[in-house]
């Protein structure tokens, strides 16, 4: 497929005028096919001589990646036709591809063309549930509501995913279930799901042997693959925008479907299958030589940074949560609405967070940090008006009575004596913080939740394992170096007596 004419006279006046600047940051979501087509352009950004060019991988769904381009967090991602119409624009189909280039105008952000490949939505079933069902396409599934479905969370959420397929189709499934998808094929595999939804790209299909259902009735529209971009890109490294322009029309489904086999089925690295797919699309060599892994640095690598995402916004937390306990106490109306602010807090799904923070704070440490912060307050205000709150009558008054002005009361008194109730709130913060830190890899901020997210969508337990066991490590470390603090910050006749084995 040939380059736009119009973007590529555009592309030849912004190379001859526009000064080039550095830094650029391109984004993939959280599956292997869009890690590969984000390093494949960041290599190919590269290679035209951008020094300081960054790949984002990981960093969860739609609506966070999308968030991430809008506010300038990253520059481009590969992006589907059909995801930019339904979950982005929400436009009435059909919509040409101008139109939506013109709709996205709007919002400073760019559509290429097509990359040239379509990884359309669909349902698959077994070969043996195909044969036991006679199932051919999805309007078969109406006359068997007792299968059961194991469906991706996006895809449960989306407008074109389940919601919209069965109104489509009048299905009436009494089994739906949300599962990862990676995860999905194994159950699929081992008769716990009858039907699940893939990606036409999968490299499991073949694998497996799947049956691929016929949208009989039209349903999903196509998912034709495109670069999503800033506009602002051409001006400020226009050989980004000449990157975009080599790598469309380049790659059909035969070539995409061997790249995400060699990750998902061959075990290379998404880096290693992007060089091959560049090598197949644009005819040169692989730049890059197989390198092995180098298992024990990353894992330090991982858990300093995992760590010092947990100190960061623990101490924060602490440096405010307890204030607000001691505010708390002041009013039963005062307490009533600083508890139930950070209750509510703690309701907010932590993806939901994520995403609401990306537009005001970009991707990375920050995000994240604020997010752990505002999870982390709850326990210690809790924990601090109940221990304030519950101290015996008699002291608090005897401090009054001997002459203790206000402030004086609060910290010779009051706080040491609620002390251990609010260093179990900090301590629960903490182990709490640690597992919570996990998801701060969807956002870029990396941590111990790197190889667990790739883990998953790669099936591989070693790359999980990397992350689960030096997290569980760090929050029982965590917990026994609180247990060393309480020595000096709980007075010695207010402590709790060690538990014997």
């Amino acid at each position: 497929m040939r380059a736009h004419p119009v973007h590529a006279a555009a592309l030849g006046l912004l190379l001859l005028t526009a000064p080039a600047t550095a830094g650029v940051t391109v984004g993939s979501k959280a599956f292997p096919e869009s890690w590969i087509l984000g390093e494949a352009l960041a290599e190919e950004t590269r290679a035209l001589g951008v020094a300081d060019v960054e790949h984002r991988s990981n960093l969860g769904g739609t609506e966070i990646v999308y968030q991430a381009l809008r506010s300038g967090s990253v520059d481009v991602y590969p992006e589907y036709t059909g995801t930019l119409l339904e979950v982005i624009l929400h436009a009435p189909r059909p919509v040409a591809l101008p139109a939506m280039r013109a709709a996205m105008a709007k919002e400073g952000l760019g559509v290429s063309e097509p990359i040239g490949f379509n990884d359309s939505y669909a349902l698959a079933v077994t070969r043996a549930v195909r044969e036991r069902y006679a199932l051919r396409t999805i309007s078969d599934l109406a006359r068997h509501p007792e299968l059961k479905l194991g469906l991706t969370h996006e895809f449960m959420g989306r407008p074109d995913g389940y919601a919209g397929l069965a109104a489509h189709y009048g299905l009436r499934m009494k089994h739906v279930v949300g599962i990862q998808h990676e995860l999905a094929y194994t159950a699929l595999a081992s008769g716990r799901i009858d039907v699940t939804d893939i990606y036409t790209t999968d490299a499991q299909i073949e694998r497996l042997g799947l049956h691929v259902l016929e949208d009989d009735r039209g349903f999903f529209p196509r998912y034709d693959a495109v670069w999503l971009y800033r506009l602002d890109l051409a001006a400020r490294e226009p050989r980004a925008l000449e990157a975009i322009l080599a790598l469309t029309g380049k790659i059909d489904e035969a070539r995409m479907i061997r790249a995400n086999a060699r990750v998902v089925l061959g075990g290379q690295t998404f880096r290693q299958s992007a060089d091959s797919l560049l090598a197949e699309a644009l005819g040169r060599a692989p730049a890059r030589k197989p390198a092995e892994a180098d298992v024990a640095g990353s894992i330090l690598r991982n858990t300093g940074q995992h760590l010092k995402l947990v100190a960061l916004s623990l101490l924060v937390a602490v440096l405010i949560g307890v204030p607000l306990g001691v505010i708390a106490t002041r009013s039963p109306l005062i307490g009533s609405t600083i508890l139930s602010l950070t209750g509510l807090l703690q309701t907010i799904p932590s993806l939901a967070l994520l995403a609401l923070l990306i537009p005001l704070f970009g991707i990375g440490v920050a995000p994240a940090l604020i997010a752990l912060f505002l999870y982390s307050l709850l326990p210690i205000v809790r924990n601090t008006y109940v221990g304030l709150t519950t101290i015996p009558i008699p002291l608090a008054e005897a401090a009054a009575a001997i002459g203790l002005s206000p402030r004086a009361q609060l910290f010779r008194v009051r706080l040491p004596m609620a002390s251990p109730a609010i260093m179990a709130g900090i301590k629960t913060s903490a182990v709490i913080n640690v597992g919570t830190a996990t998801l701060a890899a969807l956002i870029g901020a990396g941590g111990l939740g790197e190889p667990i997210l790739s883990g998953i969508q790669l099936r591989q337990n070693s790359l999980i394992l990397q992350g689960a066991i030096p997290a569980a490590v760090l929050a029982l470390l965590v917990q026994r170096a609180f247990d060393l603090i309480d020595l000096v910050a709980v007075p010695r006749g207010l402590r709790l007596p060690p538990i014997k084995g």
